[in-house]
This record gives C-alpha cells, structure tokens and sequence, in this order.
C-alpha cells in the first residue's frame, strides 16, 4: 500500500476564495455603516420600479420611475463595485503567488474587468446622467468584455 500523497499548499484556493467571499462582506459591511440610510434607499428603489414603454420599440420593461431620485444607491454600488475591483488585483496577485491553474487566474480577470468596468458605468451612466436603460445595455455589453478578457488570458496562457 505504497499511496503517494500530494501536499497541498499552504496558501491554497480555498484560502484565497476565503479571503474574496470574507472582503466582500466586509465591504456590503461598510459600505452600509458609512452610508446614513442605505437600507431605506434601497427599499425605496425598488418600490420605485414601474414599467416604462421604451422609445421606438413595441417593449416595456422595468425600470425606476424617477431613476435620478436614487444617487445614494447608484454611489454605494459604484464604491462596491470600484472596491471590489481593485481588491480582484490582490486576489490576482494572490493566485499567481499560489500557483493557482490558469482558468482561476483567468477568471479573476474577467471579474477585475467586470466590477472596475461596473464602477464605471454607474459613475458615467446614472450618477452623472441618470440613463437606466443605457446603463443596462452597456452591463450586457460589459459581461461580453469581461468573457472576452477572461478569454485572452486563458489563449495567451496556452501559447
């Protein structure tokens, strides 16, 4: 019964996703203690949905009724969004330290590119101009580039 063992190590994936679900709760934490009223904000966001017909087209979707009455959300989603964004360069960091098999390495790109793209258009979109729909597209659009990212990693890892 000669079994070889393999040694796992030390600083593992387990850790490291450890660390990233325990940072974001820290920072839901956070952003809630610093923000007066988040919690009533929000709730009044989504009783503010109505549907709403959409310009030369024969759909209706949800959307606020007043979108420009809800900045405080818009910017603790923004401050979400960049902060988690910028911790995806530690968790990067962190799992080229540990080795970690190119698809993890690859995935926390898409998500550095998605939460710091995210930032962006909540900043661009709805704290400056307060266009929901627009905003929704470029999210849609914003998942495409952050496959897409994750994409290049995973080919330029292969060459």
């Amino acid at each position: 019964m000669n079994e070889s063992k393999k040694s796992a190590p030390i600083f593992g994936e387990s850790i490291i996703t450890a660390i990233s679900v325990g940072f974001a709760f820290l920072l839901v934490g956070i952003i809630f203690v610093i923000t007066p009223n988040l919690f009533d904000k929000i709730l009044d966001f989504f009783k503010d949905f109505t549907l709403v017909d959409i310009k030369n087209s024969n759909w209706v979707l949800p959307a606020p009724a007043s979108a420009s009455s809800h900045l405080l959300v818009y910017q603790a989603v923004a401050q979400f969004s960049f902060a988690l964004g910028a911790f995806q360069i530690v968790i990067l960091a962190l799992r080229f330290f540990a080795t970690s098999a190119w698809e993890k390495k690859s995935e926390t790109v898409g998500n550095l590119v998605f939460w710091l793209g995210a930032g962006f258009l909540i900043q661009a979109f709805l704290l400056e101009t307060t266009y929901w729909f627009i905003f929704c597209s470029t999210i849609i659009m914003l998942c495409g580039v952050s496959l897409i990212a994750r994409a290049i990693v995973m080919a330029a890892a292969r060459i």
